[in-house]
């Protein structure tokens, strides 16, 4: 089954997350995906594939060299993103793509404007959606390239490599990728994660990440005797978001540039709550955005009283470069194979996350790279098919640099 079939087929089956469960995964549906996955390594012959009951796949493509090697693992997530619908998913293939505008449907048109680096896919056959529903490129794509993978080498038992570990994980899209992840069984000396754009891209670096929950408890009167002695929460809360500087927001920010971002907001007169998530890629900047924060709640008690303003905050990953710069091999491995298929790298810190932050914080290095989709989280997502076909190409490169480790 070719690249392009396997996506077509996995894109078809809803498993969008929802972080408002509070379960993992976070729906059934994503099981519909792993069972699928499950059966077809059963298919390719692979004799250790496993379903967790949290729907995490493994399975392990066992060496056929008679030396000691480094196992080398690679990972993919089955959710897709909460932004925008993912049921009933009608791709289509455009052959050889002219590089214009894309009508997606009556009045929906993916722009070359609104997205320049459309202008360097002409003459690849992409897929693209039907302007009602996302793709799922993201990350279904990074799944297609390592099961097309696996399948080279089951029909190829000639090409010698070394220990593969397979790992398909649900909920990445709410944070919640690795909550489950078995690190005993996956049994991998380090991983890359499929979950990026361009081909070329290289990614080791994410945001340090964490969320906040800002409680603002106000007093409710009759607004006819209200005069001195009402405090509306709503309002209290929009003086403590007017405390950030504008240039903070995402909208206003770039390349390293961290933010503080309000995702949520909700309140009455007696009570409100604002939800943010706070990103950097340099730690001690993450930390002087919540000191910040931590100030203009001070102020906001100082000026309401003492239990006016709460705040309630974790930290949601970390950057993952200080982990991946202790095995300098993952990334050299890695960008001498982009380098092996004739592209330049493209090393660039992700503006968010990946599961591989977490993965290697918990002692997995786990390096991103790229798939061949891009515009993800939305009508306009789409995934060329010969970045997907080099994807899997990349992957055998990967694994033989490593044997040869």
């Amino acid at each position: 089954m070719s690249v392009e079939e396997r996506l077509l087929r996995y894109v078809k089956i809803d498993t969008q997350s929802d972080p408002t469960t509070g379960t993992t995964p976070s729906t059934e549906k994503q099981f519909d995906l792993a069972k699928l996955l499950v059966e077809e390594l059963k298919e390719l012959g692979l004799k250790d594939v496993k379903l967790s009951e949290h729907c995490y796949v493994y399975a392990h493509l066992e060496s056929n060299v008679d030396k000691p090697c480094k196992t080398v693992g690679f990972i993919a997530h089955m959710d897709t993103a909460t932004e925008y619908s993912g049921e009933n998913v009608n791709p289509r293939v455009i052959r050889k793509y002219d590089g214009k505008d894309i009508e997606l449907c009556e009045g929906v048109f993916t722009r070359v404007e609104d997205f320049p680096q459309m202008k360097e896919l002409v003459g690849h056959d992409l897929i693209v959606t039907d302007g009602s529903t996302l793709l799922g490129a993201d990350d279904k794509a990074g799944i297609a390239a390592i099961m097309n993978m696996v399948e080279y080498y089951v029909t190829h038992p000639e090409e010698k490599h070394g220990r593969i570990a397979i790992g398909f994980t649900p909920d990445e899209e709410i944070g919640g990728g690795t909550k489950f992840f078995d690190y005993d069984y996956f049994d991998a000396d380090f991983a890359y994660t499929l979950d990026g754009g361009p081909i070329n891209e290289y990614t080791d670096e994410t945001f340090n990440a964490a969320s906040v929950v800002a409680k603002f408890q106000g007093l409710s009167i009759h607004p006819g005797d209200a005069k001195d002695r009402m405090i509306n929460a709503c309002n209290v809360a929009m003086e403590f978001h007017r405390l950030f500087p504008e240039h903070m927001r995402p909208e206003h920010t770039e390349g390293r540039d961290g933010f503080i971002h309000l995702i949520k907001m909700q309140g009455y007169t007696d009570f409100a709550q604002l939800e943010y998530i706070v990103r950097d890629h340099d730690g001690g900047k993450l930390e002087e955005k919540m000191a910040l924060m931590n100030r203009a709640k001070d102020w906001i008690n100082e000026t309401y009283g003492s239990n006016t303003c709460e705040l309630e905050s974790s930290i949601t990953y970390r950057n993952m470069k200080e982990i991946i710069d202790e095995h300098p091999e993952v990334s050299k491995i890695a960008l001498e194979a982009i380098q092996e298929i004739g592209l330049t790298p493209m090393i660039e810190p992700a503006r968010g996350g990946t599961d591989g932050a977490q993965l290697s914080y918990n002692g997995l290095p786990c390096p991103n790279l790229g798939t061949g989709m891009g515009n993800v989280h939305g009508r306009y997502e789409y995934c060329s098919i010969q970045q997907m076909e080099e994807a899997s190409q990349l992957l055998r490169i990967i694994i033989r640099k490593t044997l040869e480790e």
